[in-house]
């Protein structure tokens, strides 16, 4: 076990090949709006093969090796921090632009908002089930994290199940609604702003689902405690950030702008 409160990596190549496949993969999001399904299936394929073995090499430096000290997981809970930090600016821009759009008046909105001719979804129907859904898998998993600091595994495990599940149900409900819409990205700067946001944010959603995953696996093979669960306490922040976001979509998106 290296005694410093540093983890000094040993050389990989996955960052520099994660880097190649992000920009593969908004490359190909781009060119999907053109109807070129495959090449974004592809990169999205390469980049959670990718992932997969970053996080493999992770996991034995962390459960196997002993690199992640006390110090060391203090510094991954800070750089953590950092990343949501950076992912709030994210979506600040894009309730910062709907916003703006809603308080200007302007002669291409007809001095409407929504403008003329938007069929604005009912905030009290799919979009206040998918609130209570997220809102409850919140505490869900904040449950199952409890209970792994008891060393109540049975518990923390069915606690993660849980909202693994209300995390799929959720996108599941979402994608219903986009096929269920009246309107579409290129409806003005409302379409626009809404399925940007909604949709990062169930982007993030499926990540957060999949590392919670990841963790639910990692239960199987025992690699987590009540003093060794870092990958699961981010895969938490995480998800908790998540549904942060989720209420400032719900308020501004679906009730301010349906008003």
């Amino acid at each position: 076990m290296r005694k410093m409160p540093f983890h000094l990596v040993d050389a990989s190549p996955w960052p520099f090949f994660m880097s190649l496949s992000l920009f593969s993969f908004i490359t190909n999001l781009v060119m999907m709006m053109n109807l070129k399904y495959f090449n974004f299936f592809f990169s999205v394929l390469i980049m959670i093969t990718i992932m997969f073995l970053w996080f493999r090499d992770i996991t034995r430096e962390s459960t196997y090796l002993g690199f992640h000290s006390s110090e060391v997981q203090n510094n991954i809970l800070l750089g953590m921090i950092w990343f949501i930090l950076s992912e709030i600016f994210f979506f600040l821009g894009i309730f910062w632009s709907f916003l703006h759009s809603s308080l200007s008046s302007s002669v291409d909105y007809f001095l409407n908002w929504p403008p003329t001719g938007i069929i604005v979804v009912n905030p009290l129907g799919v979009p206040l089930l998918n609130t209570a859904l997220l809102l409850s898998s919140g505490f869900s998993v904040t449950w199952s994290h409890y209970s792994i600091l008891n060393s109540s595994f049975n518990e923390s495990f069915l606690g993660l199940v849980i909202t693994i599940l209300l995390g799929v149900l959720f996108t599941l409900i979402q994608y219903l609604e986009y096929l269920n819409s009246f309107f579409s990205i290129s409806s003005s700067c409302y379409g626009s702003c809404f399925f940007l946001g909604t949709g990062f944010h169930g982007m993030h959603v499926i990540i957060g689902t999949s590392l919670l995953m990841g963790c639910l696996f990692r239960f199987f093979l025992g690699h987590f405690n009540m003093n060794n669960h870092i990958g699961f306490e981010c895969s938490i922040w995480y998800w908790h950030f998540v549904d942060v976001v989720w209420i400032f979509l719900f308020l501004v998106i679906y009730c301010w702008g349906s008003m």
